[in-house]
């Protein structure tokens, strides 16, 4: 998959698609660089990129973490890659692992783990598991569009209740909509939290950051289904983007109130590894004026550096810039009566799920 330029050697966008180039992973022995030669004609357009999905093998479907930036310590990613394609994606670098680039294969490349239920029930069962809340589709989208199909969210959803299991998802799809026989269920019984994750309310810039995900307007609509069917609901808004969606903050807070949200937390932007490289391309090539503020701002949170993996900093910063951002969320929380924490869930009512084969209960 080849990088596109025009002929004034700027980068083009590929419609549907977030990132603007495919660069290699940084395990990666080789490099490329786009080059013009000048044979590019702008009539002849940028060829549309298909989708492909292939099957993950891995051995467990729990992963855990020791964190202190996030308020749960394991959760349960059943895709690798995301179809939403948001240009600021954390998790784009991952893709490195897999041999592929954190550019458009992050976002075309897909893994799904068709076994994940099973594996959930196994290690849910184990002996001497320890129940504490499951955060899924963190490190990307548990509801992301080939979840139509594969059907595997909604597969660990029904483990996860069969065994009263608390379980904390985050999601920018409407598609989570679907589950809500389940999720009223598990909220009946404080065994659920859902954080609907919201950036901006601007259109055109919507369809540039995040091109395969539900609008920001479509996001409130989720989040007051959500509050109506007694589900606890927050939003995140994340990432704070810096010159591009900061000015929104308040407005994003006080629309998902007036939605039903609960609580609310927000995220700086994160450029980990190859990201860096990924966003300032993006910012070139949509908002060339803009891009210098945009890094400049998140230097100066990170003392020169576009980005620190830091505990404690990595996802707020440091300095006069990130103290207004963080005074702002805390004073329009305080206005609009949106609590800073997530519901807590019961952790109390888990019991270990019958495995598959049933043979639990040959000795129950």
């Amino acid at each position: 998959m080849s990088d596109e330029c025009r002929g004034d050697g700027m980068r083009v966008p590929i419609k549907g698609r977030g990132a603007v180039d495919n660069p290699a992973g940084r395990f990666d022995h080789l490099t490329k660089q786009p080059e013009d030669d000048g044979w590019y004609r702008a009539a002849e357009g940028v060829p549309s990129i298909q989708t492909s999905v292939e099957v993950d093998h891995a051995r467990r479907v729990i992963a855990y973490n020791d964190s202190p930036d996030v308020p749960f310590d394991r959760s349960i990613n059943p895709y690798r890659g995301c179809e939403h394609g948001c240009s600021y994606c954390f998790a784009r670098p991952s893709h490195a692992y897999l041999g592929l680039s954190p550019g458009l294969d992050f976002e075309s490349r897909l893994f799904y783990k068709p076994d994940a239920a099973e594996k959930l029930r196994r290690e849910l069962s184990a002996p001497g598991y320890a129940c504490a809340p499951i955060a899924l589709g963190v490190n990307t989208d548990a509801y992301q569009p080939i979840e139509k199909r594969f059907q595997l969210t909604r597969a660990l959803l029904e483990v996860l209740l069969e065994a009263r299991h608390p379980v904390y998802l985050i999601t920018k799809s409407a598609l989570i909509e679907r589950d809500l026989d389940i999720l009223q269920q598990m909220a009946e019984a404080s065994l659920v939290g859902v954080a609907v994750s919201l950036t901006t309310l601007d259109a055109d810039l919507e369809r540039r950051l995040e091109p395969r995900a539900a609008g920001g307007k479509r996001r409130l609509r989720v989040i007051e289904t959500l509050a109506k069917h007694g589900i606890p609901v927050s939003v995140s808004v994340a990432p704070v983007i810096p010159v591009l969606t900061d000015p929104e903050l308040e407005r994003l807070l006080e629309a998902a109130r007036a939605h039903g949200a609960q609580a609310a937390g927000f995220v700086m932007l994160r450029l980990p590894h190859e990201l860096q490289g990924l966003f300032a391309s993006w910012l070139e090539t949509h908002y060339p004026l803009k891009a210098a503020h945009v890094l400049n701002t998140l230097r100066q949170m990170h003392g020169g550096a576009l980005y620190r993996s830091q505990f404690g900093r990595r996802g707020r910063g440091d300095g006069a810039y990130a103290d207004v951002v963080a005074q702002r969320f805390r004073m329009a929380c305080r206005r609009l009566g949106l609590s800073e924490h997530t519901a807590a869930l019961d952790c109390g009512q888990f019991r270990p799920p019958t495995p598959a084969g049933g043979q639990l209960a040959l000795f129950s």
